[in-house]
């Protein structure tokens, strides 16, 4: 019998199938003679010690007007799965880290879990950065509104730079900004941005090369696919998300990006993180994203690449080990 996947995403009604990297993984899965379960956050339940869910049996094609098809319903025991794929996006709150103390429970019944359920409870994709300070700009994390201030002041004095300063859950580019100590909306800026001394931030000192794009880099178990997604911030923009209007551009890895992915691939790998996207501005990493990478289809749709049908035989791998 074929493989049985379960993947716990958005609703297939809400994605673009052009760009979203789940549905990759689908399609994938599919041509791989997979027998493929859609499973939404609220499926997830245990009975007792049990994990279990309601799953959609599911047949995927990549058409715009109709792209997936509920085969069959029901209610599984999660431990007759051979792979779950956690592909919710955030927001991670406190349901994110309910949803992954299930899908623990379905790990430690044998079930191969990617990404693993403790590495996305306990590796923030702002905060993961701080294990790689040699590939960063300087930062500071914290919510103390004087302190981030003197940071602020620090960075623009030594280095004539201006700050980033943004919320350790945001995504897509919200609630970002950029400031310097001449800014006379600074106070506001920091009173806003950590809720009056109450949510701890990430301040990360400005990367002028964002101009040229916020690089998008995949790695499967450690390893980097060799091209990246440059995603150029649109006209008057700081932010190069394509949430928040970039525009995407296909690069071969540069030196130091390759040298950037040596350092984090090992981690990614011990950690049991089989599927990341490093964000590279420069020459410095400035995030690690490992709840819901995506650019997949971009990047296949440049160079002719198979990146998700890479990670199908990746998981298949792991699963014979």
């Amino acid at each position: 019998m074929g493989i049985k996947l379960g993947i716990v995403m958005d609703p297939l009604s809400s994605i673009k199938v052009s760009k979203d990297s789940s549905f990759a993984m689908m399609l994938a899965a599919q041509k791989a003679g997979w027998e493929i379960h859609s499973i939404y956050q609220p499926d997830l339940f245990t009975e007792n010690e049990k994990p279990r869910a309601f799953s959609r049996i599911t047949r995927v094609q990549d058409d715009p007007d109709h792209w997936f098809d509920f085969l069959a319903t029901q209610t599984i025991d999660l431990a007759d799965l051979d792979v779950i794929l956690m592909r919710k996006d955030p927001p991670f709150d406190i349901e994110y880290i309910a949803s992954t103390y299930i899908l623990s429970l379905a790990e430690d019944a044998g079930v191969l879990v990617v990404n693993k359920p403790a590495s996305l409870r306990n590796f923030n994709e702002k905060m993961f950065i701080t294990r790689f300070p040699q590939c960063c700009t300087p930062f500071m994390v914290g919510r103390d509104q004087a302190r981030l201030r003197g940071f602020v002041e620090q960075r623009y004095r030594e280095d004539g730079q201006d700050v980033i300063l943004k919320p350790l859950d945001g995504m897509g580019g919200a609630s970002i900004y950029r400031v310097n100590p001449q800014d006379p909306n600074l106070s506001v800026i920091l009173e806003t941005v950590t809720r009056h001394g109450l949510r701890t931030v990430m301040a990360q000192q400005f990367i002028p090369e964002i101009i040229h794009g916020d690089k998008r880099v995949l790695l499967i178990n450690g390893e980097a696919v060799p091209y990246s997604l440059a995603r150029v911030p649109a006209e008057g923009e700081t932010r190069g998300n394509l949430a928040a209007g970039g525009s995407g551009i296909g690069m071969e890895l540069s030196e130091r990006d390759r040298w950037i992915c040596e350092q984090v691939g090992p981690v990614l790998k011990q950690e049991g993180i089989l599927f990341a996207g490093i964000d590279i501005i420069g020459d410095y990493l400035t995030e690690i994203n490992i709840t819901s990478p995506t650019c997949i289809r971009e990047l296949d749709a440049i160079y002719s690449l198979d990146i998700a049908g890479d990670l199908m035989r990746c998981i298949e791998q792991q699963l014979q080990q």
